[in-house]
């Protein structure tokens, strides 16, 4: 073949969609339960708001945007994560005068140039959420509640809650300090990456996968140590109202998140599968982020997860989500004649909202049955000589060979009956 998706796309295929259309059906119904309202913002942005937004020292920043200068001369980038754009639109349209905390769910390609694995593409797709307006951490521990309903709501099992605190702009900056010279002191055998990472981004050395990393990173100064009495009591009434609220917690000082506009909390939901791409999402706080955009001073929460690495865990864990629909009825013809009254039958019962089709070319009947067995059709509608001086149709139920012959005009109530 001349042409393949890229790499790192997929096509996600009919196979494939019962299982989106159920990871949908459960979004909807749990940004409904707790009052979210859907936000779609454009698939390119400005370039420099996510320079600005996740941080000049990311990986994302660094390697991983698809950024193009359009004809008029302006840097654009395609949406790397979904925060930053909510945000923009927060500021772009007045959302501050809103009563607070203002709630926006999102669904939205990504796009990220990274090494292709399974369940992270190079344009995958996310469900995220962010509460932006308030500080509460009441409101921390309902953004954490209702991700991890969320999970639960798809089936999934054998799911853990990690929990951290990275602190704010006050108490980071010596706690970095401290993490710095720890890395100076132990980190002889650092990978590449971690090198880099101990003079552009040192947070993330905590979150580095190689082997030979995790000895270091296991034994580093905790942020949790390092916090100021605001983020220290921030967290303590945060897990307070996590615990009232029956959520397993693990504390994990090496979680960090990839974004440079994280503060305070930071969470993540994690299968029981181990690895790099383990983790089914996760979120945070960022206060600052509002106000490095222009904006008044604006604490924000959110969270996200891929639809694609939900999709993976929930066929891992065997989940059974619902099948999609089929059309209740295939239309078969004996000849050209017959086919005329096919033609005007389908369109019959679609507008009295019975979903048919119809077989088309020349064709034998039996090859025309083949093909709605083919399809999983359960009844099939049977349309030749007879029926056509007869003004009636030939009923089959395909499940169980058995078959009737009807009146046309009673064709539609028969249908109705059996919940087509």
């Amino acid at each position: 073949m001349p042409y393949r998706a890229p790499r790192g796309t997929v096509d996600i295929l009919p196979e494939e969609q019962a299982y989106w259309r159920y990871i949908e059906q459960k979004v909807i119904h749990i940004t409904q339960l707790y009052g979210y309202e859907r936000i779609d913002n454009p698939v390119f942005e400005d370039a420099g708001l996510f320079v600005r937004s996740v941080g000049e020292g990311t990986d994302i920043v660094q390697k991983e945007m698809y950024t193009f200068t359009d004809r008029s001369g302006s840097p654009l980038t395609l949406r790397p994560e979904g925060t930053a754009s909510v945000c923009r639109a927060y500021l772009e349209h007045g959302m501050d005068n809103l009563p607070q905390p203002v709630k926006l769910y999102y669904i939205a390609p990504i796009f990220r140039y990274e090494r292709p694995q399974a369940g992270r593409y190079r344009q995958h797709h996310q469900f995220g959420y962010e509460a932006i307006g308030d500080d509460d951490p009441a409101l921390d521990a309902e953004v954490i509640d209702m991700a991890w309903r969320f999970c639960h709501a798809l089936g999934l099992g054998q799911l853990t809650l990690q929990l951290n605190s990275i602190g704010c702009r006050q108490c980071r900056p010596a706690y970095l300090a401290a993490l710095k010279d720890y890395y100076a002191a132990n980190g002889g055998n650092l990978c590449a990456d971690c090198t880099t990472r101990l003079q552009r981004n040192p947070l993330r050395l905590l979150d580095c996968k190689q082997a030979t990393c995790q000895p270091v990173a296991d034994a580093a100064p905790r942020s949790l140590d390092h916090l100021c009495s605001p983020c220290a009591e921030h967290f303590g009434n945060l897990r307070r109202y996590l615990e009232l609220l029956g959520l397993p917690l693990v504390l994990n000082h090496r979680l960090v998140r990839g974004l440079d506009y994280y503060t305070r909390t930071v969470f993540e939901v994690q299968p029981a599968v181990e690895g790099a791409q383990s983790t089914l999402g996760g979120g945070g706080r960022y206060d600052d982020l509002i106000a490095e955009l222009g904006g008044r001073p604006t604490p924000a929460i959110g969270f996200a997860t891929g639809i694609e690495r939900l999709s993976l865990n929930l066929k891992r864990q065997k989940v059974a989500v619902p099948a999609l629909p089929k059309p209740g009825v295939f239309i078969v013809y004996a000849d050209e004649k017959s086919r005329e009254e096919a033609v005007k039958l389908a369109a019959a019962l679609r507008q009295a909202g019975v979903s048919a089709v119809q077989a088309f070319g020349v064709r034998s009947l039996k090859s025309q049955l083949r093909q709605a067995n083919t399809l999983a059709i359960r009844y099939t509608v049977i349309i030749g000589e007879a029926e056509l001086k007869t003004g009636t149709v030939v009923l089959r139920d395909m499940s169980t060979a058995e078959q009737k012959t009807v009146p046309i005009s009673q064709l539609v109530s028969l249908l109705h009956a059996v919940n087509l």
